[in-house]
């Protein structure tokens, strides 16, 4: 199979890219920087124009600027929608130019969808909120879900804290908890859904090869925990202390509306419609998980 896929030098990307080529199928990447994560991508094509790309069989989009690098404004505001929503409607767009068009679209989108929620468990049929990630989350997936109408088979997959030593979120931790003043965020009790980066390729895998798989579906690990649970779990598999509390009044001053949205507040979902259809998960309990990351 030809596999598009955008949002392919990240990382979730790079090693999405890795498996898809490992499992047999070719993979072209749509990036603004061809040249610059070409030796990052061996064996991928890179381009930087959508006319670039022909015979594609599926197409797989993770582009997104990320949302945890700093304080919002309007502009930052605009740039996450422009770098999803208008990402993912050119694609359509695009797609529906071609006489021959893609069998499925497999679209990122973010556990963000369901708002700041306490620790109710919410899967696939929970309602979304009302905050601007809740809001981003559901234009994104509306705008995905217009490939429907094109004949495409399409997922869209909302995604949660994705655990890997390379990057996201555990690699902004692992400095402060290994020099052992690492701790909780605020009251530690918002909830952590998480998932490994290895267990999101795999998903991302399945619902790819599964031609009944349609729809929303969570990308988060069966045991979600609270912040901290998370700093307690991380600092025992690290074997340092997690005595340090960052206080929420000084996140809220560093980092404004991100900090309230992202930080101090959380959503416990639950992968309900994956585990169901028989997605099977490696690592379903945080600390198994972590502790694979230090093999």
């Amino acid at each position: 199979m030809h596999v598009l896929v955008t949002g392919g030098s990240g990382f979730i990307g790079r090693a999405l890219c890795s498996a898809l080529r490992a499992a047999g199928h070719s993979v072209t990447v749509l990036s603004r920087h061809p040249a610059r994560h070409a030796a990052a991508l061996p064996g991928v094509r890179l381009i930087d124009a959508l006319r670039e790309a022909e015979g594609v069989d599926a197409v797989i989009n993770l582009a997104g600027e990320p949302l945890a690098e700093g304080r919002w404004n309007d502009r930052r505001k605009q740039v996450f929608r422009d770098s999803r929503i208008g990402t993912t409607r050119a694609l359509v767009d695009w797609m529906r130019t071609l006489p021959a068009k893609p069998r499925v679209l497999i679209s990122g989108s973010a556990i963000g969808y369901y708002g700041p929620r306490d620790a109710t468990p919410l899967d696939e049929g929970a309602a979304p909120g009302a905050d601007f990630a809740a809001t981003l989350c559901r234009d994104w997936e509306a705008e995905a879900g217009k490939a429907v109408a094109l004949g495409l088979r399409v997922a869209t997959v909302r995604i949660g804290i994705v655990m890997g030593r390379e990057g996201g979120a555990l690699a902004k931790m692992l400095t402060p908890f290994q020099l052992g003043v690492g701790g909780p965020m605020g009251d530690g009790q918002q909830q952590m859904s998480w998932i490994s980066r290895e267990d999101l390729v795999r998903l991302l895998l399945w619902l790819l090869d599964n031609e009944q798989a349609s729809g929303a579906y969570n990308a988060t690990a069966p045991q979600p925990v609270t912040n901290r649970e998370f700093s307690q779990t991380l600092a025992r598999v690290l074997r340092r202390p997690a005595l340090m509390t960052t206080p929420a009044f000084a996140l809220k001053l560093m980092f404004g509306e991100m900090a309230e949205a992202l930080l101090l507040s959380g959503q416990r979902v639950i992968p309900a419609r994956a585990e169901q259809e028989g997605f099977a998960f490696h690592h379903r309990d945080l600390a198994s998980a972590l502790q694979q990351l230090q093999r």
